[in-house]
């Protein structure tokens, strides 16, 4: 018996589409590429020989449009998240929604609430919480492996050489937050599975006006706080690290570790030793989530109002660092579970 196949439609030639989203997709058990849309027609004609997806189109409107087409995947620029997921959803589309899902807590409501309306799914691309690594450092947490989890630590850094790159436009939500730092407040929330309650921050900004770097704290119920940095200014770091009374975890290359087998250090006063986790597509295991939920009519793991609150975290960081690095309550962002 065949399955079922979720009809995905790309809106935008991103490159983030081209290099992972994309082939996954059509890797999937359960999902094939139909369709892409850029605003250049040429360009999409270019994309789709080159993807190997059988239809472009010259507007996105064309996308949304088309009845062959299911589900639309949306990488564009951070300011563009909101507008097109409203669309989309008004189009009768489920979503996949390149993080972070939009630029304030209040979008993120909106975009809900549209999907809501419209009787479709609407899920943020954080890949990495599809790995199976991650979840088995989650569970290993729970189970108590380190004792009374106190301290998490966190970094994503990589170095930005083109002065044109959108992540630099403060007009379409850049700064390294928006695009590297939010994978630290989420990986800090998913561990310590409650929400922070105050925030503190300092950032270096650009000549542009977007945060090039950016150092917080968030500070959890239970005495839990959660440490991280980020930048677009340095050498490529990624690794998290949660420690406890009895113990800690770390784990590099840990947002994207790749396809092959992964380790997981577990420290215990002097003593080291490793567990190896098997490799696997994190981004094929998210868009098959995905496609079994909007095929089989069940709400995705991480619904959008789980995006609301990283960025009612992502609000407050901001907000300390006008402030001058004072500490600031997340509640203040005004979002409300």
């Amino acid at each position: 018996m065949t399955e079922p196949m979720l009809r995905w439609g790309i809106l935008s030639t991103a490159n983030i589409g081209r290099g992972a989203v994309i082939p996954a997709i059509q890797a999937s058990r359960n999902g094939q590429v139909v369709a892409v849309a850029s605003r250049d027609a040429a360009r999409a004609a270019a994309f789709a020989a080159h993807a190997g997806i059988p239809v472009s189109l010259g507007s996105y409107e064309a996308l949304l449009a088309d009845s062959a087409i299911d589900a639309i995947y949306i990488p564009l620029p951070n300011s563009l998240h909101h507008p097109w997921t409203i669309r989309a959803a008004e189009h009768g589309k489920h979503i996949l929604c390149e993080k972070p899902l939009a630029l304030t807590t209040s979008e993120c409501l909106e975009m809900e609430a549209a999907a809501r309306a419209n009787g479709v799914q609407l899920m943020e691309a954080f890949m990495y919480r599809f790995h199976p690594r991650t979840t088995r450092v989650v569970d290993l947490i729970r189970a108590g492996a380190i004792g009374q989890l106190k301290s998490i630590r966190s970094a994503f850094t990589f170095r930005l050489s083109r002065p044109d790159n959108i992540r630099l436009r403060p007009d379409l939500g850049g700064g390294a937050l928006m695009d590297v730092g939010c994978y630290c407040v989420n990986v800090s929330r998913t561990i310590a599975g409650t929400e922070p309650t105050r925030v503190q921050a300092w950032a270096e900004w650009t000549s542009g006006g977007v945060d090039g770097r950016l150092a917080g704290t968030l500070f959890f119920p239970d005495d839990i706080t959660a440490q991280f940095d980020c930048a677009m200014s340095m050498e490529r770091r990624e690794w998290v690290e949660a420690a406890g009374t009895d113990g800690a975890l770390r784990v590099t290359s840990a947002f994207v570790p790749g396809t092959g087998p992964v380790p997981i250090e577990h420290h215990r006063g002097r003593d080291l030793t490793t567990e190896s986790i098997l490799g696997a597509d994190e981004y094929q295991a998210m868009v098959e989530h995905f496609a079994d939920c909007v095929l089989t009519g069940t709400t995705p793991r991480y619904p959008a109002k789980e995006a609301a609150a990283n960025l009612a975290v992502i609000a407050a960081l901001y907000a300390s660092v006008r402030s001058g690095g004072g500490p600031t309550d997340v509640a203040d962002s005004g979002f409300v579970r």
